[in-house]
């Protein structure tokens, strides 16, 4: 069983550890933007003190973005559950859509985007080149040997509008 609590400010030295650990720095690079940890907000999924999960995002008007998720326990409604949290948080300040980036590697993440409802919105090209420019440690080949290049935009409409 797991929690889900809102970071807090005295939660930015674990986040930064866990995007270190997880995400190999403590910045991501999405649409060629780099997002550093104070600029976010997120929810921590917990099991008792232990971090099993994570999401972050941006609110911005009218789009909430999420920038990063994880679940160190697949299959057992964490990441539904934190994606469910931005959503309600989204729509609380008036969002009407909620926005996700993944690269092409990742199959498993856009089919988990796609059972909850997200469409797939955009898709650019080569845009993983432009992104290692200001992050070089993204690695070149991905999840089950597939070469990382582009980025998948996913998009929920939020029905505020």
């Amino acid at each position: 069983m797991f929690s889900i609590q809102r970071l807090t400010a005295g939660d930015r030295p674990a986040l930064r550890q866990f995007w270190i650990e997880n995400w190999g720095d403590d910045f991501m690079v999405v649409r060629a933007r780099i997002f550093r940890l104070d600029d976010l907000d997120g929810f921590v999924a917990l099991d008792g003190y232990v971090w099993v999960g994570l999401v972050t995002f941006l609110i911005g008007d009218p789009v909430c973005e999420i920038i990063s998720l994880d679940s160190l326990l697949p299959g057992s409604g964490i990441g539904t559950s934190l994606v469910r949290r931005v959503e309600e948080a989204a729509r609380v300040v008036g969002c009407t859509h909620l926005r996700v980036v993944t690269t092409n590697d990742n199959t498993r993440a856009l089919r988990f985007y796609q059972k909850l409802g997200f469409h797939l919105a955009g898709l650019r090209c080569s845009a993983v080149d432009e992104a290692r420019r200001l992050k070089p440690s993204i690695p070149a080949v991905g999840k089950d040997g597939i070469p990382i290049r582009d980025e998948i935009e996913l998009d929920l409409h939020l029905g505020l509008s």
